[in-house]
């Protein structure tokens, strides 16, 4: 896909992955709509790489669909979604207090709302941006869009406590194929990319002696990953119109330990 004057949408936009796709796709000639809750960081972005921002909570129809006709209404239907919108939270499905022994579950709402931001959010995305980009000409070779998706290596090896977080991306890379296979009459790919330990704005509150053991923890390269090389992975996948219906993982060939 060739990817100047493009529009896209990227969910989770803000910071992070998400923000390092974003200033990735604006440089190569893109109009970027960032969808996401923090208006402060987005509007500083959208500045900076020359896009819009969109106060958007995945969980909520009328708040996705009120951003993609915003976006639109500035940019123009957009080939790209970039769905990096995600939350994740703590719990072991059932754990014993050490000192008194009770014995406690985690809680379904908690679960609950983990999948409704990560899966049920993604798949809102996509659907709406699918819809939208069927309406589009094709391009040379008969190609419409692309969907580039956000899950995790949790969703291959989830640790202790991450029930909820890995079960929500599984399912992310469940529907890939499913989707791709959905759209592919239309001309619009669908991938998922499963990042490893990143260096995004949850691991920067962390202590240094824990970054550091993160980093080395890591096969190779032993460091955290960085946005940035999520970034270059999500626009090649843009780019290269032979790359559908696959499930990638980022992570410096680590396999997360039980704990």
């Amino acid at each position: 896909m060739e990817l100047k004057g493009c529009s896209a949408v990227i969910t989770g936009g803000a910071s992070g992955l998400g923000a390092a796709t974003g200033a990735a796709l604006s440089a190569q000639g893109v109009k970027v709509a960032i969808f996401d809750l923090n208006e402060e960081l987005g509007e500083q972005l959208a500045a900076r790489i020359g896009g819009m921002f969109c106060r958007v909570d995945v969980t909520d129809d009328e708040s996705v669909d009120a951003g993609f006709a915003k976006a639109r209404a500035a940019h123009g239907q957009e080939r790209i979604l970039i769905a990096c919108a995600g939350r994740g939270n703590a719990g072991k499905t059932a754990s014993r207090d050490r000192e008194t022994g009770e014995i406690k579950i985690f809680r379904s709402e908690d679960f609950n709302q983990i999948l409704q931001i990560n899966l049920v959010g993604s798949f809102r995305c996509i659907a709406r941006a699918a819809a939208g980009m069927m309406t589009l000409p094709p391009l040379d070779g008969g190609e419409r869009g692309v969907i580039i998706n956000t899950a995790s290596v949790a969703a291959e090896d989830g640790q202790m406590g991450q029930v909820a977080y890995s079960a929500s991306k599984a399912g992310i890379v469940g529907m890939t194929l499913p989707i791709a296979r959905d759209l592919m009459s239309e001309g619009i790919r669908v991938n998922t990319i499963l990042p490893g330990i990143f260096d995004t704005p949850l691991l920067a509150r962390a202590p240094e002696k824990v970054r550091a053991a993160l980093g080395e923890s890591v096969p190779f390269p032993k460091r955290l990953g960085a946005p940035e090389e999520y970034a270059s992975l999500a626009v090649e996948m843009c780019r290269n119109s032979y790359f559908n219906g696959e499930d990638v993982r980022l992570d410096g060939a680590i396999r997360m330990a039980p704990r």
